[in-house]
């Protein structure tokens, strides 16, 4: 297969102006109206009636919410563009006209507000006009289009989902995954590289196990949230005095529960976790380390019985084949200036879109598109701030709509014409 020399996007996207306000119409509806993970129903709706009315095959409910759309335009490769739909159970306080006031019950059953903290209603629009743009341009290219919008990225479940149902036997194989994520950046400014592109993740529950007494009896007691704070303590050591200075892992606490009284000492305490790592094998002895330390704090505290270690879920490392890092990125220098696209560092942040290239062998690339006002990231850069501008995940977390959503477009039409031949 030779690499397209030209950059050819310039007929297909000749639609892309008069389709902004319908995309920006359904960018501000998604978002205003989050669904959280494989509970994505009314974004899957919305999904596969835009690929039915572009003449898509569409197939819903793969994975439980997931939908796949496929356009078959005579022989050729076979190009899968992948979006995630999911929200988070995250208050938004960004302000907007068309800022969610959804709430909804977690997998607990619990009353949470939910909110697109992470852009994943960017990602839909995207690829919403992407796979709108190539199926009115069907003239310029040949092959198969494989459009996947998958359920819960945010719980490393909604991939896996669909490959355990049936994504790899149902579907034609690509001859390359795609994929994008909105980010803190310039807008309008793509970055990507060869190699490690996000890192695995895994996360982790403990349970420590105490004996409960009166407050003012402590002797009478095991005292759990004593044992929980030198773990906590002791678990911060791992990465500064485990892990080589040459290697790359996070190690980070997100939860620490115990007791409801001042007065009582309880008989449990919960630690939550997570981990990110580039290397398995540093994976492996941070997991080791991890174990090590829980059990010698427990059994340090007298510890009626030892600690549960329960793994909660697990992000693979996501990889960029080389090659086909290369041709993506010289379309993108050749389609948006050399300016417009950086080389990025291994980001700590986790995906699951890996799981598709790696278990269907297939090559995948993916990268980031920035999604903040460039006179606001410009500021803040010369400010030495870049840190105050709020990223993923917080509840001022809000892409500028353009340019973001049209160099999203465009980077997955121009993507995807490096593969498709006219």
């Amino acid at each position: 297969m030779s690499v397209q020399s030209a950059d050819r996007s310039g007929p297909v996207l000749a639609n892309l102006q008069r389709l902004l306000p319908s995309l920006e119409s359904l960018y501000t509806d998604v978002h205003a109206h989050p669904e959280l993970s494989m509970q994505e129903t009314r974004t899957a709706a919305l999904a596969a009636e835009r690929l039915r009315a572009s003449g898509y095959e569409v197939t819903t409910g793969v994975g439980k919410t997931g939908v796949v759309g496929v356009l078959r335009n005579g022989e050729g490769p076979t190009v899968m563009l992948r979006a995630d739909m999911d929200a988070l159970p995250v208050e938004e306080a960004t302000g907007v006209p068309y800022a969610s006031r959804v709430r909804a019950k977690d997998p607990e059953g619990k009353d949470v507000p939910v909110m697109h903290a992470c852009g994943h209603d960017m990602h839909v629009t995207w690829l919403v006009g992407a796979t709108t743009l190539l199926a009115q341009s069907r003239m310029c290219w040949r092959g198969t289009l494989l459009a996947v919008f998958q359920p819960a990225e945010e719980t490393a479940q909604g991939a896996q989902a669909m490959i355990d149902d049936g994504l790899f036997k149902r579907f034609p194989k690509p001859d390359v995954v795609l994929g994008q994520h909105v980010m803190v950046g310039p807008a309008g400014v793509l970055a990507s590289r060869a190699g490690p592109i996000t890192s695995a993740a895994d996360s982790i529950q403990i349970r420590l196990f105490g004996r409960g007494a009166h407050g003012s009896m402590p002797q009478s007691a095991i005292d759990p949230v004593v044992m929980a704070a030198a773990t906590v303590m002791r678990l911060q050591t791992i990465v500064s005095r485990e892990v080589a200075a040459t290697e790359a892992a996070v190690v980070t606490i997100g939860a620490l529960q115990a007791g409801v009284k001042e007065n009582v000492i309880p008989d449990e305490a919960i630690i939550k976790l997570n981990i990110r790592t580039y290397d398995e094998n540093v994976r492996k002895r941070i997991l080791a380390s991890i174990e090590r330390i829980v059990n010698a704090e427990a059994a340090a505290s007298g510890a009626p019985r030892p600690p549960q270690i329960t793994p909660l879920d697990r992000y693979p490392l996501a990889v960029n084949d080389p090659q086909a890092s290369e041709r993506v990125g010289a379309a993108f220098r050749q389609h948006f200036s050399a300016a417009r696209v950086r080389e990025a560092g291994p980001a700590t942040a986790s995906e699951d879109f890996g799981s598709f290239g790696a278990e269907w062998h297939a090559p995948s690339v993916f990268w980031f598109v920035g999604g903040i006002d460039p006179e606001v990231y410009a500021k803040a850069k010369a400010a030495n701030r870049i840190n105050d501008i709020p990223t993923n995940h917080n509840p001022r977390f809000l892409p500028v709509i353009h340019p973001t959503l049209e160099a999203g477009v465009e980077a997955l039409v121009v993507a995807s014409l490096a593969w498709l031949p006219a």
